[in-house]
């Protein structure tokens, strides 16, 4: 489980920048992840799904949302949209590598590689018990819920 260990520059829920390891978060569920871009619609629907559901997650696990974004474009991101959770900036994707969240992508016909959409439940010791990938926006809050309370 080396992304543990991984340090990456991010901002906590009350705005304040520092590093953060998974490690971290040890004794604790934690819901990671991983988007493509700040102030996109797709992103900025997940994120805001997030945090209107804070407060029936927050029992269940600790929220952490990655994409390659710079730690100001995650300030805006997070003042725009009033975000409560943490936001880490994975600048040169090596969570998101490890965790396969990065790849090939498509769009209008063209390849090149960014974030796939995908969502990970650790438990208290940092190992992945469930995985969403090529995630659906759309309802996809509830389905990690759902999971959570089982």
């Amino acid at each position: 489980m080396e992304y543990l260990n991984i340090s990456l520059a991010g901002i906590d829920s009350n705005g304040e920048e520092k590093q953060f390891k998974l490690s971290d978060f040890s004794g604790q569920k934690v819901v990671l992840y991983f988007y493509p871009k700040d102030n996109t619609s797709g992103c900025t629907q997940e994120a805001c799904d997030f945090r209107d559901n804070f407060n029936r997650l927050t029992p269940k696990a600790t929220v952490i949302g990655v994409s390659p974004d710079s730690i100001s474009s995650h300030l805006k991101f997070k003042e725009k949209q009033s975000l409560n959770f943490t936001l880490l900036s994975d600048t040169e994707h090596k969570l998101a590598e490890e965790f396969g969240a990065w790849g090939e992508k498509t769009m209008y016909g063209k390849k090149y590689f960014g974030i796939i959409r995908s969502t990970f439940i650790l438990n208290e010791s940092g190992e992945i018990i469930k995985e969403w990938r090529k995630v659906k926006v759309k309802g996809h809050v509830e389905e990690v819920l759902e999971e959570l309370i089982k």
